[in-house]
C-alpha cells in the first residue's frame, strides 16, 4: 500500500461521531443537524428536467474536455461574473470536472514534484481535502493560521523567505470554509506578484462565491484579481467553481476548473488517465444551470433569511456574526468547542461541528479552538429551533 496513507489525519465526521459516543440525547426533542455542509435547498426544476431529458446521451462516451457548449457556458459566466471582458477562453482555460472535491485534490499530483521537497500551503482551518491532496503529492502541508486578528484570511507577508522558495502550490478558499471570510483584491494582488516571484501555483478554491449577503458586493474572485492587476493571461492562477452550493445540486457532481491556460492543459493530460469525463447528461444540465442566475438570487435570499433569523437569537448571548459570504457561522464557544458541541448534542439533540476538528495545532494553536461551525443549511424553521437551543444551553452554563 502507498506508505503516504498512513499519514492522513481522520476526517472531521469520524472524530465527530467518536466525540458523541455514549450520549443519549432528549427523545422529546427532533435531532437538528448544523455539522455538515450539505445544501438542502431545492435544486431547481429546469436542472433536473434537463438530466433526465438528455439521458439518451449514455450510448457515447463523454470525452474528459467536456462539451464545446459546456466549456462556452462556463467561460461566459466567468466573463460576467468576475468582469473579464471576455478574456476567459472556453476552448483552453476550462475545464469542467466532476464536483471540486476530487478535482482539488487531483490538481495537487498534477502539479507537484516530490523530488524538491515541496511545500504545500494551506488555511487553517480548512477543507480537508487539501491536506489530502499534497500529503498523497508528496509534499509537506504548511498550515496558514486564519484568526480573528487578521480577519479570518491568511497573513502572507508574515511567511518566511525560506517558505516561499519551497513553496510549489497554495491552496486559498475565498470565500474560506469554515470562516466565510474574504481575500480582498488587494491581496490577491500581492499572492499573484508572489506567486511569480517565486515560481508557485494558486489554486483558489471559490465554491462558495454565489452565497453572499450583499447583492451590491459580490466576493471578488482570483481571475478577476488577475485581470484587474494585469495578468491578462491568469498566469499561475487556476480556480475552481461548483454547482453544489450555487444551484443546491451537490449530486450533480459538476464544477469546472479555470485558469492558467499551460497549467490547464498538463491537468487535462493528468485527467485523461485520471478517467474522470463528466456524463452527458451532467454536462447539458450544468449548461442550463450556468445560463440561469435568477435561481441563485433566490438562493441568497433563502440563506440571508436564516441568518438574520439566527443572528437574531445567537447574537444577545455568543460571539457570533454575519459571514461575508457563504453558509456557516463560525462562532465562538463559552467553553472548550468539543466539549460544547458533546454538551449541545446530548442535551439539546442538535449537531454542530467542533472548530479545533477543521484545523491543525501550530506554533500559535489550533485557530479552530472554542469555535464552532453552524452550518445553515436545514429548513428556516428547524435553524431558528436549533438556535433557540443553542441559545438554551448558553444560559444554563
Amino acid at each position: 500500500m502507498n506508505p503516504e496513507l498512513a499519514k492522513l489525519h481522520p476526517y472531521p465526521f469520524e472524530k465527530l461521531a467518536q466525540l458523541k459516543q455514549g450520549c443519549v440525547p432528549p427523545e422529546d426533542k427532533a435531532h437538528i443537524a448544523l455539522s455538515i455542509g450539505e445544501p438542502k435547498h431545492p435544486t431547481p426544476g429546469f436542472i433536473t428536467e434537463a438530466v433526465i431529458t438528455h439521458l439518451h446521451g449514455l450510448s457515447s462516451y463523454p470525452t474528459t474536455a467536456g462539451t464545446n457548449e459546456l466549456r462556452h457556458a462556463i467561460a461566459t459566466w466567468l466573463n460576467n461574473r468576475f468582469n473579464l471582458d471576455g478574456h476567459i477562453n472556453a476552448m483552453t482555460q476550462v475545464l469542467p470536472v466532476n464536483g471540486t472535491r476530487e478535482a482539488l485534490f487531483a490538481f495537487a499530483q498534477a502539479v507537484i514534484d516530490r523530488d524538491q521537497a515541496p511545500l504545500v500551503l494551506m488555511p487553517n482551518p480548512f477543507y480537508q481535502i487539501y491536506e489530502g491532496a499534497a500529503i498523497l503529492a508528496g509534499a509537506e502541508p504548511y498550515y496558514m493560521n486564519c484568526s480573528a486578528s487578521h480577519d479570518f484570511i491568511p497573513d502572507f507577508d508574515a511567511i518566511s523567505e525560506d517558505t516561499w522558495q519551497r513553496c510549489q502550490l497554495i491552496y486559498i478558499c475565498s470565500p474560506g470554509n469554515p470562516t466565510g471570510a474574504v481575500i480582498d483584491k488587494a491581496t490577491l494582488t500581492r499572492l499573484i506578484e508572489l506567486a511569480h516571484q517565486y515560481d508557485f501555483v494558486i489554486a483558489s478554491d471559490e465554491c462558495y462565491s454565489e452565497i453572499y449577503p450583499d447583492e451590491t458586493n459580490p466576493p471578488v474572485g482570483l481571475l478577476e484579481a488577475a485581470y484587474a492587476a494585469g495578468y491578462t493571461d491568469m498566469s499561475r492562477c487556476v480556480v475552481f467553481h461548483s454547482l453544489s452550493k450555487r444551484s443546491n445540486a451537490p449530486g450533480l457532481r459538476s464544477g469546472f476548473v479555470a485558469g492558467d491556460a499551460d497549467i490547464l492543459k498538463q491537468f487535462l493530460r493528468y485527467r485523461t488517465y485520471h478517467g474522470c469525463s463528466m456524463p452527458p447528461a451532467t454536462q447539458a444540465a450544468s449548461i442550463t444551470a450556468w445560463n440561469d442566475e435568477d435561481h441563485v438570487v433566490h438562493n441568497r435570499e433563502l440563506y440571508l433569511e436564516k441568518f438574520n433569523a439566527v443572528l437574531e437569537i445567537l447574537a444577545p448571548v455568543m460571539s457570533v456574526s454575519m459571514p461575508q459570504a457563504g453558509f456557516y457561522l463560525w462562532a465562538e464557544t463559552p467553553i472548550a468547542d468539543t466539549a460544547f458541541a458533546r454538551q449541545l448534542f446530548e442535551q439539546q439533540n442538535v449537531t454542530v461541528l467542533p472548530g479545533t476538528y477543521l484545523g491543525r495545532d501550530t506554533t500559535a494553536g489550533n485557530p479552530g479552538s472554542n469555535r464552532i461551525r453552524m452550518a445553515l443549511v436545514a429548513p428556516l424553521e428547524e435553524c431558528i429551533e436549533a438556535a433557540h437551543r443553542i441559545r438554551s444551553l448558553i444560559e444554563s452554563l
